[in-house]
């Protein structure tokens, strides 16, 4: 067998008084995962280059002034990290009240189990907090744009754009408290360069964006993840061999989504792929 990459040497990195080993290249995350202890994220993808955007996976690196993102920071042969001290845990909370405050996270996995656990208090700043709340855009049949709950992790244009699909059809617009995810000159996604591959719906972490499917069976009260199913199969299309994942709810797939190790998607699909299911 040819390997695909030259071997790397190991690492030793303290994590929590406890040492672990991980490939030189590796994150703190990496490093936390080996250790098994579980650092919360919501800007971090596996499948695309770390923007520090959130900032809720902070930690603390002994020697260092500031605390530092775990998702992308490397790590350094003898580097102590500490997860849980009192500057970290201030931090993540304060972080999860001002996302708390400012956008919709009831959707958001795990955001529920950190606000509590950190005693986050999203409340606390008061009505008059600046909010992203707005209607949501549904001008297609296949995903919904619901910006209420976008917290700007810039992971859907990643995806959209040089690290996946290529096609640029969102970006960032706007400035500081006015910056928000749009279309080009805001136009309807039917009029955008949007391709619909729905890549953007699978990297999205708070259901911002979302399958219109489950959009409307939210809606309805009807959607219930503790009854759905899961069944990795090959999609039917073309030759490509890509695997999709169906979610299957009462006998009825109700979202496709693709593994992110595969090595052919890589979590990634194509319109035929990800929405091309009615005929089943």
């Amino acid at each position: 067998m040819i390997p695909l990459q030259p071997p790397r040497r190991l690492i030793d990195v303290d994590v929590d008084g406890r040492t672990v080993r991980v490939p030189e290249g590796s994150t703190i995350l990496d490093a936390c995962a080996a250790a098994g202890t579980d650092v919360p994220t919501l800007c971090h993808g596996d499948t695309l280059t770390p923007k520090n955007a959130c900032r809720v996976c902070v930690v603390e690196v002994e020697g260092a002034r500031t605390l530092a993102p775990a998702c992308s920071r490397r790590v350094e042969p003898g580097m102590n990290v500490a997860t849980g001290t009192e500057r970290v845990r201030r931090s993540r909370k304060v972080v999860l009240e001002l996302l708390g405050s400012s956008a919709d996270l009831s959707t958001t996995p795990g955001a529920a189990e950190w606000i509590a656990e950190y005693a986050a208090e999203p409340a606390r700043f008061g009505p008059d907090a600046a909010t992203v709340e707005q209607p949501a855009k549904v001008d297609n049949d296949l995903y919904v744009r619901d910006y209420s709950k976008c917290i700007l992790c810039y992971k859907c244009v990643d995806a959209c754009g040089d690290q996946w699909q290529n096609t640029f059809a969102i970006s960032v617009a706007g400035r500081g408290f006015d910056a928000t995810i749009s279309t080009e000159f805001d136009a309807p996604l039917t009029d955008s360069a949007c391709v619909y591959c729905g890549n953007c719906v699978e990297v999205c972490p708070t259901g911002a964006l979302s399958f219109k499917s489950e959009f409307d069976m939210r809606a309805a009260g009807t959607w219930d993840e503790s009854r759905q199913s899961e069944t990795t199969t090959i999609c039917s299309y073309c030759g490509v061999g890509c695997n999709l994942t169906l979610h299957v709810q009462d006998n009825k797939i109700v979202k496709v989504s693709s593994p992110h190790d595969n090595p052919v998607t890589k979590g990634n699909l194509c319109v035929k792929g990800r929405f091309g299911y009615g005929y089943v």
